[in-house]
């Protein structure tokens, strides 16, 4: 008798830990994962870097504003090392690098699935020094003309400090 109910004690163990188990795992599943982060990496240093701004591709009026812009240390000698995580290269994906005269600032666009990272030198030698970066997730939008046009509807901001 004693040893039955052993066996049974056992076995309504074995099943609570596997109940909790799937419960756990259940609730995680349902919380959805979080907003993609990008990170930058310069002279041994890394920076990972929340969305500045995540808009519902299909209405841009709903947004999380997280408003946080990252920061990285840099110099001229090393470059920056951006690297995006999928659901941000599996889409198409803009690159700004901003220098000190904003007039400067460059674009390059990629296409879906073509990059995961990009290497980018501190200092252009017509720029100048680069002091940011910016990564936008693009939507084309028709506008009131039925123009398309490309838009962010998520971005991620580095500060680059010249030390």
């Amino acid at each position: 008798m004693k040893r039955h109910l052993g066996w049974i004690a056992a076995a309504v163990v074995v099943l609570a830990a596997v109940g909790a188990g799937f419960g756990a795992w259940a609730l995680a599943r349902t919380q959805g994962s979080p907003l993609p982060q990008i990170s930058a990496y310069s002279r041994g240093a890394v920076v990972r870097v929340d969305p500045y701004l995540y808009c519902n591709v299909v209405n841009l009026d709903d947004c999380v504003k997280g408003g946080v812009q990252g920061e990285l240390a840099v110099n001229a000698r090393y470059p920056v090392q951006l690297s995006v995580p999928a659901p941000i290269s599996h889409a198409p994906w803009r690159l700004l690098q901003v220098y000190s005269d904003e007039r400067n600032t460059t674009t390059t666009a990629y296409r879906p699935g073509t990059r995961l990272a990009v290497t980018v030198p501190t200092v252009d030698p017509q720029h100048g020094r680069m002091v940011g970066l910016v990564v936008q997730l693009l939507t084309l939008v028709k506008d009131q003309n039925g123009e398309l046009h490309d838009l962010p509807h998520a971005e991620w901001s580095i500060k680059l400090n010249w030390n």
